[in-house]
């Protein structure tokens, strides 16, 4: 039985701030999706982005952005004193640093009015507190702002070392991660709530989960002997990937690599702990960049690009025998693409995850991305693309017209010859016999370049910066296709 999901960023959602948030569009868009049939709202990252604004280089993979914090719900809570609304409200590109700015003074006077209060004291917030990733992420922020912004590798000594020593902090230090716990426990409130609301409209939620973490992160500044590091807590290889199609120099994403010999000694812990906190987060769970639980690409940190690298052998079968067992229902999908080796899907196989096609690299006629028709594939997700992609009208847009007459005919051939190209094309994806089909909601909207998400192998803007400004359109297109996603 074929499910219908949407692939849509929460900071590309509409809110009155200039980047989506956990509120009231927000459980608006929800009802969208349930009213169209939709039975998985897929999500990037929500962990707090550091460098290039790339969910993926989060400072933490248990922490939550507070650039997501809805305003709206603080002024109902009485923690503010006016209903904000920003002049950023109607753009259709989110200005991390605009909006970081704009928000802060009320996140702040809604810390103020909430310790007046003595709402710090309730039960359910000291229990919050007493989290050790917790501790560590306020901790850890705490010292970033003292330390100029700076990488912690690059911080002064006794804050570079405090998880070995725990020595006393200054006030203001202590202050400043009252305020972070604060922000945290606003964050994780709101976003149950919307999770909530989702589960009660008969929606899941796929939460994505990178499979590295950031140098500059919490996981590394606090966890120093799970990764390859220098004496100076620099890495020494750092992770990507190979030349391939998107990138002739390959990507060198930077990521630490992992000491997989101390992770075994310790029992995957770090693991267990990663993806058992994001499981009481997520319905379903995927896994980026799948593959590196096989084999991953070592790149020294010295070379410039990740041309230079070597791939070694990882501990993948211990790692997630050592996961279904200490967390009980956990729910994973892997993502599976690119060139693989058969040993990576056979991994894939042996736990019966669902893996990921993408609809124009199966049919593109340039024969450049070749791929299998996913036509009789069924543990399998099936995708029209994926934040790293053009749009599926982007794509179209920028075939020859000799291709785009031969996507039109493979069209025809099965026999789906009404509507628009878009429309078919969707319709192409949907009659799938996958488990799973999930649409950008961009690809649903027909939208071009200017809703692209990411160009791997870059970084900073126009990247993870596209935002709907509102919700009309999305009410109507998604209105349209309620046959197609109910359909099983």
């Amino acid at each position: 039985m074929r499910e219908t999901g949407i692939l849509m960023p929460v900071s590309s959602l509409p809110s009155r701030t200039g980047v989506g948030e956990l509120g009231k569009e927000t459980e608006k868009f929800i009802g969208y999706l349930s009213a169209s049939g939709v039975k998985i709202w897929q999500i990037l990252p929500l962990n707090p982005v550091g460098y290039g604004n790339s969910p993926y280089q989060p400072y933490s993979s248990c922490a939550g952005d507070e650039i997501y914090i809805s305003l709206e719900k603080l002024w109902e809570q009485q923690l503010l004193k006016e209903l904000p609304m920003s002049e950023l409200a109607g753009s259709t590109r989110v200005q991390y640093e605009k909006v970081r700015v704009w928000k802060e003074m009320y996140l702040r006077e809604a810390f103020q009015t909430f310790i007046e209060k003595g709402l710090d004291q309730t039960e359910e917030y000291q229990t919050f507190v007493t989290q050790k990733w917790v501790q560590e992420y306020a901790l850890f922020r705490a010292f970033k702002k003292e330390n100029g912004g700076s990488c912690w590798n690059d911080w002064k000594s006794e804050h570079k070392n405090w998880p070995e020593h725990k020595t006393e902090v200054a006030t203001v230090i202590r202050e400043e991660a009252d305020y972070q716990i604060f922000l945290q426990y606003l964050f994780y409130c709101q976003w149950i709530e919307i999770k909530s609301v989702a589960n009660a409209n008969g929606i899941r939620i796929m939460g994505d989960v990178p499979f590295y973490v950031g140098v500059d992160s919490v996981d590394v500044w606090a966890g120093k002997d799970n990764f390859l590091l220098d004496t100076d807590g620099r890495p020494i290889f750092v992770a990507g990937v190979p030349p391939d199609y998107f990138s002739a120099t390959g990507q060198r994403w930077g990521n630490p690599i992992y000491d997989w010999e101390y992770l075994k000694e310790q029992n995957y812990q770090f693991w267990v702990d990663r993806i058992g906190y994001s499981s009481s987060l997520f319905d379903i769970i995927r896994i980026d960049h799948f593959r590196a639980f096989d084999t991953f690409w070592k790149i020294p940190a010295s070379c410039p690009t990740a041309v230079e690298g070597e791939w070694i052998l990882a501990p993948g079968y211990e790692v997630i025998d050592t996961l279904l067992e200490q967390i009980p229902g956990v729910n994973l999908v892997a993502e599976d693409l690119g060139d693989l080796r058969p040993e990576v899907l056979e991994l894939k196989e042996h736990y019966h995850l669902k893996g990921m096609k993408i609809l124009m690299f199966s049919i593109d006629p340039s024969g450049k991305y070749a791929k299998d028709s996913f036509d009789d594939v069924e543990n399998m997700i099936i995708y029209t693309g994926t934040h790293d992609n053009d749009t599926l009208m982007e794509w179209y847009g920028g075939l020859s017209v000799a291709a785009k007459r031969k996507v039109r005919r493979f069209l025809a051939r099965k026999r789906i010859r009404q509507g628009s190209v878009k429309e078919r094309l969707l319709t192409y994806t949907l009659k799938s016999p996958a488990e799973y089909a999930i649409l950008p909601l961009a690809d649903i909207l027909g939208m071009g370049k200017e809703a692209h998400l990411n160009t791997p192998g870059t970084v900073g803007s126009p990247n993870w910066e596209w935002r709907m400004p509102n919700l009309e359109k999305i009410e109507r297109e998604l209105k349209k296709y309620r046959r197609q996603f109910t359909v099983r």
